[in-house]
């Protein structure tokens, strides 16, 4: 298999493609997903595209993406690539700038590449593992507020769907921890900013109440390479397999872990009773 520095040169290659599309083409006809959650045709366009290219590239590399797969179908067991064609698709149809393409290789459940290309901000975020972590060709570092109350952290999407009301009891919660406490908190609607954003030192932490591969995969890897500290809500290290996805400076990351642990714990305590 082709070495990391190669994938990662594929990996920024394909990502720029669905990212020049991101920046010219218009949405197409949106269609229904769920409760709340859409798809686009451009979001279908970038996905096929792009996995035709990585499978010529790399064709031994499995593929998983938000609109074609889901982990139980997707091919290849060990090497994977991971996308999500326009992270922030809602951001995108009403005509805001907060979305990019995801693109993570996965070896054995864990990133190695990842790429997140914001075309409408003039941003590419880039790391391969080991390797330290990149935007717009210069290296990037987490930030280094060194309290909460110094923090801006930035929250994931609030639920829509099924058992919507009930998981956002448990964010609504996390929020007002977080409001009561840190410098400001922030909403973009896109994981993959949100993560990178803490690998930039533009946030000091985010906190995302979810863990789907192609919103979080190369987020989380970026992050890591840009020194910040990713975990479950409980403070775990952080898979592909946990059920939320926490970023923060090493400063306050287990300040932050145990704000979260005291807001949830209250929460199911409450609602106990």
């Amino acid at each position: 298999m082709t070495d990391n520095a190669a994938l990662l040169d594929i990996a920024r290659a394909a990502a720029a493609q669905g990212a020049d599309l991101l920046a010219t083409a218009d949405p197409g006809a949106v269609h229904t997903k769920g409760e709340r959650d859409f798809v686009t045709e451009l979001d279908i366009k970038i996905e096929t595209l792009l996995r035709g290219r990585l499978k010529e590239e790399t064709p031994d590399v499995g593929f998983l993406g938000e609109e074609s797969t889901s982990p139980a179908t997707a091919e290849g067991h060990g090497l994977e690539w991971v996308l999500d064609p326009i992270d922030g698709t809602s951001n995108f149809i009403h005509g805001l700038p907060l979305c990019a393409v995801s693109l993570a290789l996965v070896r054995g459940g864990t990133p190695v590449i990842g790429v997140v290309h914001a075309p409408l901000l003039g941003l590419e975020y880039y790391a391969a593992e080991g390797q330290g972590a990149f935007v717009n060709g210069a290296p990037i570092a987490a930030g280094r507020a060194s309290r909460l109350q110094d923090a801006i952290i930035s929250i994931g999407d609030y639920a829509v769907g099924h058992d919507a009301s009930a998981k956002n009891t448990e964010r609504l919660a996390i929020t007002a921890a977080l409001a009561a406490t840190v410098e400001r908190v922030r909403m973009f609607g896109s994981a993959a900013l949100d993560l990178v954003w803490v690998a930039d030192g533009r946030t000091d932490g985010c906190v995302i109440m979810s863990n789907k591969p192609w919103d979080t995969a190369a987020g989380v890897l970026i992050a890591r390479e840009g020194g910040a500290i990713v975990t479950d809500s409980d403070g775990s290290p952080h898979s592909l397999d946990a059920g939320h996805t926490i970023a923060a400076n090493p400063a306050i990351a287990r300040e932050m872990v145990q704000l979260l642990t005291n807001a949830t714990s209250n929460t199911k305590i409450n609602s106990a009773r």
